[in-house]
């Protein structure tokens, strides 16, 4: 992955979102919550499809034939990412008030959140063992008081590393990984960058990149693959801003300020 390319797109971005319109923008972001809370449930064994999500969410209608848990983990969700979104626009850091705040809202109505665990975990699979209740305490303290100096890192390296070492680390004893894929989101969109969704048929290497960092402490390639997602969302976006303007009003392509580098 070619990051200084991906830097000049999300400039790129930055100075041309004005010009989308209103209702594409909405449309977007509907469309991105709807994929987004499917993947990001999905990931963990929820069964409702995507359709059966947009239903939910889009036009507030019951799914049946659902477990109540699959219901509430979907609509918790889209609730969680509206907190961040509101978060971030509003300029507040992540921290670990906003982190148990988001895990609280995606435990809603299924078990207490916001609250560490006790016990000891295992991640079915893994080829590493989360710390246990003591020596998490420890680690999570550490993990926030580094987050301001991890946030100076390079790129998109920092949101991969809160996803990774939050992941690692396991402090909840449910939810996770849906709270590690939210506050990367959260740090991406603090940046400047699009919140991404890692689709449910990339589980396998997204665990793998993920389990190379848990056992390794190298983070090059789960920051490779979500640099892959977040390249794919600014195309997306940056194409519909060329659309909206004319190719030939919107300054210079995305082509052109790659090859430029500005």
């Amino acid at each position: 992955m070619d990051y200084d390319a991906l830097d000049r797109k999300r400039a790129y971005y930055q100075t041309r979102k004005h010009l989308l319109p209103p209702e594409s923008l909405r449309n977007y972001e509907s469309a991105f919550l709807v994929e987004y809370t499917h993947n990001s449930t999905a990931i963990e064994g929820n069964t409702l499809s995507l359709i059966e999500t947009k239903l939910l969410l889009e036009d507030k209608l019951s799914v049946g034939g659902k477990a109540l848990r699959e219901i509430y983990e979907v609509t918790n969700h889209a609730k969680a990412f509206d907190l961040v979104r509101r978060r971030v626009a509003a300029g507040m850091p992540l921290d670990e008030n906003t982190v148990k705040d988001i895990h609280q809202i995606l435990m809603e109505n299924i078990f207490p959140g916001g609250i560490y665990r006790n016990v000891n975990v295992r991640i079915t699979g893994a080829g590493f063992q989360p710390p246990s209740p003591n020596e998490m305490y420890f680690q999570i303290k550490n993990f926030f008081a580094d987050l301001p100096v991890k946030s100076d890192a390079p790129h998109i390296e920092p949101a991969a590393w809160i996803h990774g070492e939050f992941v690692r680390i396991h402090p909840f004893s449910d939810g996770n990984g849906r709270t590690a894929r939210m506050i990367m989101n959260y740090q991406l969109m603090r940046s400047g960058w699009l919140p991404v969704s890692v689709p449910k048929e990339e589980r396998q290497r997204y665990y793998e990149a993920l389990e190379v960092y848990a056992v390794s402490g190298d983070i090059q390639p789960f920051a490779a693959f979500i640099a892959e997602l977040e390249d794919k969302e600014l195309d997306a976006v940056i194409a519909m801003i060329e659309q909206a303007v004319g190719r030939d009003e919107a300054f210079r392509t995305r082509d052109h300020v790659i090859e430029e580098g500005k």
